[in-house]
């Protein structure tokens, strides 16, 4: 995988189309997504998981943890900006935090019981 800065206008392209909820900052050259949680369990349980898949990808991101929520900032420091490898572990984050357990056996918890608060997902 490439490691060569996207340019602005490709990386909202492509937020756009693959990530609605994460946004361009171009002053930070990164891309950020905030999740809105149920609570403190649920953010540090969050914030677990994109730490298991920042370290199996060797990409760190910075985050900030809240009671109710998740701040995820990704760039590729050593580029200068957003890469390949920001998109795409954006991608596995947002498929693993957003994951709904609605068919088959598996059922997802009760709305009262849930990590995210859907009707509050921000991008700030």
């Amino acid at each position: 995988m490439t490691s060569e800065i996207i340019n602005s206008t490709t990386v909202e392209n492509r937020l756009k189309d693959d990530l609605p909820q994460w946004k361009f900052f171009a002053a930070e050259s990164s891309i950020r997504r905030t999740y809105s949680t149920s609570g403190w369990k649920s953010s540090m349980m969050i914030a677990n998981a994109v730490g298991f898949l920042a370290e199996a990808s060797w990409h760190h991101p910075e985050m900030t943890i809240e009671y109710s929520a998740v701040k995820i900032n990704l760039t590729t420091h050593s580029e200068g900006g957003v890469t390949e490898k920001d998109l795409a572990l954006a991608k596995k984050i947002e498929d693993l935090v957003c994951c709904q357990m609605d068919e088959g056996v598996l059922k997802s918890p009760p709305e009262k019981f849930a990590l995210l608060k859907y009707e509050q997902i921000s991008a700030d």
